[in-house]
């Protein structure tokens, strides 16, 4: 499945306290709903496998990650091709759903229980105290550029201000490797969250 930069849209998921596998499982259906709600229509949803994965930044001595990645686009016969309602409000109700997970924003890159990144939303572009779109390291990201290209890895990332856009596996390709840090590993599927590599 081939989805376009201009009708798409990813969140990544993310998570390192508590019972990360049971946060993932229980807010599935949670944002599946509040996406639904904000976009007014019905949405095509594909989520990746999750991922365990080495912490990036932040303090020392946190646990691993587990990650995920959600990529959406309008369902048929759906009017969003051309743009989606405001990002702003769907961030809102992302950050709902974190607090609702017992997210504290204490420290920046802390460890965390559940964490939702808008990476985009259509061709928008933006950049807000409270949101930049498309996210500014996107490209930067083994555990968002791996859980992505094991949905489609020819996505095309949109465009950041400094470049073209680039697909998915050759950003992931082009990522170098960091002595003594694991790759992203894929996890098997379970009931809570089907998806497997």
């Amino acid at each position: 499945m081939h989805f376009r930069p201009c009708s798409s849209l990813a969140i990544a998921l993310g998570a390192n306290l508590g019972d990360p596998a049971a946060s993932f499982a229980a807010v599935r259906p949670l944002l599946a709903a509040a996406l639904e709600a904000w976009a007014g229509a019905p949405l095509q949803l594909s989520w990746s496998p999750r991922f365990r994965t080495a912490p990036v930044g932040g303090p020392p001595g946190q646990p691993p990650y587990l990650n995920a990645v959600l990529l959406g686009r309008p369902g048929a016969g759906a009017e969003l091709d051309a743009s989606w309602p405001d990002p702003a409000v769907l961030l809102g109700r992302m950050q709902e759903l974190e607090a609702r997970f017992g997210r504290e924003r204490r420290e920046h890159w802390g460890p965390r229980r559940l964490d939702l990144d808008l990476l985009w939303c259509g061709a928008t572009a933006c950049c807000r105290p409270e949101l930049v779109l498309p996210h500014p390291r996107l490209r930067e990201r083994a555990f968002v550029l791996a859980p992505l290209a094991t949905i489609d890895p020819d996505q095309l990332l949109p465009a950041a201000a400094s470049g073209l856009p680039v697909a998915v596996a050759e950003a992931l390709a082009s990522l170098p490797l960091v002595p003594g840090e694991p790759e992203p590993l894929a996890l098997a599927g379970d009931p809570g969250w089907p998806e497997g590599p």
